[in-house]
């Protein structure tokens, strides 16, 4: 069996060395496991890391397919909705594009949606029905 868990997220970029001064705009600190050519960001109990994308796809093993933008969003819960609307301005403030501004949704939470300057879209989000941990974890209710 695999475990279901996530441990590390790798977007590819066009662009290294600007992804990397995008998440540190955002406050994210790098670590000291990155190396020139991959950038590394301690997540709560996971990492994220950037890969530039053709290097990503020779490390994939398919050294001659040009890869894009996935559709995928990454979502980061919050407590509140001002936490949500902090999280969206600094987001956009770093350099972020605004896609969609948050605003209460039809399933009963808070949500909005911005890009990176590499197009991941990123969703920041209070879900009443999601409790979070006091480290910002989640566990999906029973």
């Amino acid at each position: 069996m695999i475990p279901p868990r996530v441990t590390l997220i790798t977007l590819g970029v066009k662009n290294l060395t600007e992804a990397r001064a995008f998440y540190a705009r955002l406050g994210w600190v790098e670590s000291k496991q990155s190396q020139p050519a991959v950038a590394f960001f301690q997540m709560n109990g996971m990492a994220l890391g950037l890969f530039g994308l053709s290097d990503l796809a020779a490390d994939q093993g398919r050294p001659d397919t040009p890869l894009g933008t996935g559709a995928i969003t990454l979502a980061q819960n919050f407590a509140t909705e001002a936490e949500v609307d902090a999280a969206y301005a600094a987001a956009l403030v770093a350099g972020g594009t605004a896609l969609k501004a948050p605003e209460k949704v039809f399933w009963g939470g808070y949500s909005g949606y911005w890009a990176d300057p590499e197009g991941h879209v990123w969703e920041v989000a209070m879900n009443p029905f999601w409790p979070l941990g006091p480290d910002g974890s989640l566990t999906l209710p029973d």
